[in-house]
């Protein structure tokens, strides 16, 4: 075995923790030590009450492959079921619909399992009581069966797998309580321990809730909050009793109830029952007993139950199984957990301590799957999964704060069972991070969404009187209750006055990062596949990639000085990402300028006439071209203009600091009124983007992609530039050789509008998913984007799957509006 390897410590011994360590030594690192405060293997975290059950359909296609390699590789781990020595008991999952809303949601998911290959099936009534005899069948309308989830035994499981790390060399040791993290030079060198300095260069912290205390050692905010959740045993239930021995414990599929927020599993002849029905619990660490004799009855990570909190969960379980109804309540603890902001793991490095990961918030579903990934991200460099929606380095600053962690997480709870709609906005906190032209919006009726704190309009009561007034072909559909919510008529007159007169949209939650020094241009040239070192003046579109040359981001880059460059960029995830990769020697400084700027994008036909009055600068075809940028004066006010529209017309990105904010919207919307102007907003914006073809990273391409299967291969440019980061992988790729491809498709019906997420059938056969869909206003249907076989030719039809039923659609040649791309050069 290799000795030259890197020393890795990882903090804590449950799932997680033991999952990596396997998944680390199996590829060959092996110098690898696992610590954990309490007794192996049972430590008392988490894990070791888990109920372990294992669903793998979810909105995110990220937690699906997760769910789905935990069931590949615990059931690969242990003995069947009948053996007793079983670490995945495969008896299926079925989620039972009560109402007709969840019912219609049931359909849903089993689109999302469709798009993702994970077998399941909607099941009549009939079916759900065969399935599982207990419940009673006048209580629900249908169900969604998935028979390839099942029950994790957690603890098993980890003994499996610590055995077979320590086959392969890593070191566990229990009763190992981490008082310290030892660094040096702004890296990790070791850990410290109530027995001793453990060597490292990389430390992992899987922790669990404790993930926050270990996170503080090295000046890392954790943003995930310790609350207990329910569980209870029945007494022995009379249907249950002879069924299963106490080497298969569990026979019939798990149950959900999402309706009441509760959900069932057998544990021989008696059942568990797991609720989120009840008030959130947050738990304070310091609160937590101290055992040091951890028993499966004994833990520091079980409280003690609380009766009056399941008394309703326990009612509406007698009423939905009337088995209970001769059974009691036995025994329960109230079990914590780590719950986030917005419900997703926290994987990733800290900012200032390089070599301190993070592994949190991650629950026995997803266990295998977030471990390896984890240890892809330290030995290849790069995920085959997508991780965007993990990054503990997803949320902004404020997101972080113990106030907002607890109050979004506790929120998190209390909704984790509900039909979410995919447009649908946090109702709480508010009015975190509002644009300096948040008055004048609110003046104008606007409607707002709500996305890592800032207040985004959506569309503006103001508009509604235009939608009269909209011609014969510009007038939207009636759309289905669903893709109704959310969403306002007044979206399609905002899209006509973008087209044919001009408009005003906010862009100021776009992240802005400042890149400058005299390294500057070298740094960006290394990390996108763009030419950086042109004029000054210029914007470049390119993209980052991995180094599998899957798509990190794309970037709207614009040279404003010889060492000064401003980055229009996707998030939080990407200003960490270009800090870490900065120089150390000081030639390279990158600042986030978002907060202190602001941007108003004025597009349509009109926008030159609004926009050149006030200005003495030149703002002509010839003075000011396509997809370059100058500093100007508009109306008094200091401002960079970049000739770049993300909606398809002649216009620009105005952007000036966020003092000047207001007196620029000021400004623009007196001026225009002669014009016709109006405010717009993101209903339109993304429909209009859309009849273009632009992506947008995140939602139609991620690091699974790669620049030609997205259709960005346009902005990879290796014959003009020297080396940068995902250049090799890319080496012998391009358009043609690619087996799928972000695929443009309209509606044939004209009127059924997707939302995204939806499998794609090809001759009746489930062949790629929808990723963004809206109703082209310009064209008069709806417009889906997916991922489909590159084989499929422009005309060719598909059948969407939405809510059951089939869609058709046809593939479309992109971009639906202005291919000559005369509208916005003009």
């Amino acid at each position: 075995m290799s000795t030259t390897t890197p020393r890795v410590v990882i903090i804590g011994a449950g799932i997680v923790g033991a999952n990596l360590a396997d998944e680390l030594t199996e590829r060959g690192w092996t110098e690898v030590t696992v610590l954990d405060q309490g007794p192996l293997p049972l430590t008392g975290g988490s894990t070791s009450h888990a109920p372990g059950l294992v669903f793998q359909t979810n909105a995110s296609r990220t937690m699906s492959a997760f769910a789905s390699y935990t069931v590949e590789k615990f059931l690969a781990l242990g003995g069947a079921p009948d053996d007793g020595e079983w670490c995945f008991n495969q008896v299926g999952g079925l989620e039972v619909a009560t109402t007709p809303e969840r019912l219609a949601d049931l359909d849903r998911k089993h689109g999302w399992a469709m798009a993702r290959g994970i077998p399941a099936e909607i099941v009549d009534i009939e079916e759900c009581v065969r399935l599982h005899p207990l419940l009673d069948p006048s209580r629900i309308l249908g169900g969604l069966h998935t028979p390839t989830d099942g029950l994790a035994k957690a603890a098993r499981a980890v003994t499996a797998l610590i055995r077979r790390a320590e086959s392969r060399g890593a070191v566990f040791r229990g009763s190992t309580r981490v008082t310290g993290i030892s660094q040096h030079g702004g890296r990790v060198t070791g850990v410290t321990t109530d027995h001793g300095e453990v060597p490292a260069d990389v430390v992992v912290s899987c922790a669990g809730f404790w993930g926050r205390r270990l996170g503080a050692m090295v000046g890392m905010r954790v943003p995930l909050l310790p609350l207990a959740h329910q569980y209870a045993f029945t007494g022995q239930v009379a249907e249950l009793v002879g069924r299963n021995d106490e080497a298969v414990e569990a026979r019939l599929p798990i149950l959900r109830h999402q309706d009441q927020d509760l959900y069932y599993r057998e544990h021989h002849d008696r059942l568990g029952i797991g609720s989120y029905a009840h008030r959130p619990i947050p738990v304070s660490l310091d609160e937590l007993p101290e055992v040091d004799d951890v028993s499966e009855a004994r833990q520091p990570s079980m409280l003690p139950f609380t009766d009056e909190d399941f008394a309703p969960a326990w009612e509406q379980s007698r009423l939905l199984l009337p088995a209970l109804d001769d059974a009691k309540v036995e025994t329960g603890f109230n079990g914590v957990f780590s719950f986030t902001p917005d419900g997703g793991p926290l994987v990733g490095e800290s900012s200032d301590v390089s070599g301190f990961w993070i592994a949190e918030a991650v629950w026995v579903t997803h266990s295998a799957g977030v471990a390896r990934s984890v240890a892809q991200l330290l030995v290849d460099g790069c995920s085959e999964i997508e991780l965007h929606g993990c990054s503990v380095h997803r949320f902004a600053e404020h997101e972080t704060t113990d106030a907002y962690v607890s109050e979004t997480a506790q929120q998190n709870f209390v909704e984790i069972y509900d039909v979410v709609h995919p447009l649908q906005p946090r109702l709480s906190p508010r009015d975190v991070r509002v644009s300096p032209f948040h008055a004048r919006q609110r003046d104008l009726g606007a409607v707002f969404g709500e996305a890592h704190g800032w207040e985004r309009p959506q569309w503006y009561e103001a508009n509604a009187g235009l939608v009269g007034e909209l011609p014969y072909e510009w007038q939207p559909p009636s759309r289905d209750s669903w893709s109704a919510r959310f969403h306002s008529p007044i979206a399609a007159a905002e899209a006509w006055k973008t087209r044919t007169g001009v408009a005003m949209y906010d862009m100021t939650p776009l992240t802005r990062i400042e890149v400058a020094g005299p390294g500057a241009v070298a740094f960006l040239d290394r990390l996108t596949t763009g030419k950086m070192d042109k004029s000054v003046g210029s914007v470049t579109y390119t993209l980052m990639l991995d180094d599998a040359g899957g798509i990190r981001s794309d970037l709207t880059v614009a040279r404003l000085g010889d060492e000064l460059f401003q980055v229009g960029a996707n998030g939080t995830i990407d200003v960490e990402y270009l800090r870490r990769a900065a120089p150390t020697d000081g030639s390279v400084t990158v600042r986030d300028i978002t907060g202190g700027t602001c941007c108003i994008g004025v597009w349509g036909p009109l926008a030159r006439d609004l926009v050149q009055p006030l200005s003495p600068d030149d703002f002509s075809p010839e003075g000011l071209k396509y997809f370059r940028c100058r500093r100007a004066d508009i109306g008094g006010v200091p401002v960079v203009a970049m000739r770049v529209s993300y909606v398809g017309e002649l216009g620009w990105e105005i952007y000036t600091g966020a003092e000047y904010g207001q007196r620029l919207w000021d400004v623009l919307w007196e001026a225009g009124r002669e014009h016709g102007v109006i405010a717009a907003a993101r209903a339109a914006f993304n429909s209009l983007r859309l009849e273009k073809g632009y992506r947008a990273w995140g939602t139609d391409m991620t690091t699974e992609h790669d620049p030609y299967e997205a259709g960005v291969g346009f902005a990879v440019r290796p014959a003009t530039k020297g080396e940068f980061v995902g250049r090799d992988a890319l080496a012998g790729r391009d358009a043609s050789t690619v087996t799928r491809r972000l695929t443009c498709l309209t509606v044939d019906n004209e009127r059924s509008v997707v939302l995204g997420g939806e499998p794609v059938l090809v001759d009746g056969e489930p062949a790629g998913y929808v990723t963004s869909a809206a109703f082209g206003h310009t064209v008069g249907r709806p417009i889906a984007y997916a991922w489909l076989p590159a084989s499929l030719e422009v005309g060719d039809p598909v059948d969407i799957r939405y809510f059951g039923q089939d869609v058709r659609a046809t593939v479309a040649a992109e971009p639906l509006v202005d291919r000559e791309m005369t509208r916005i050069r003009r």
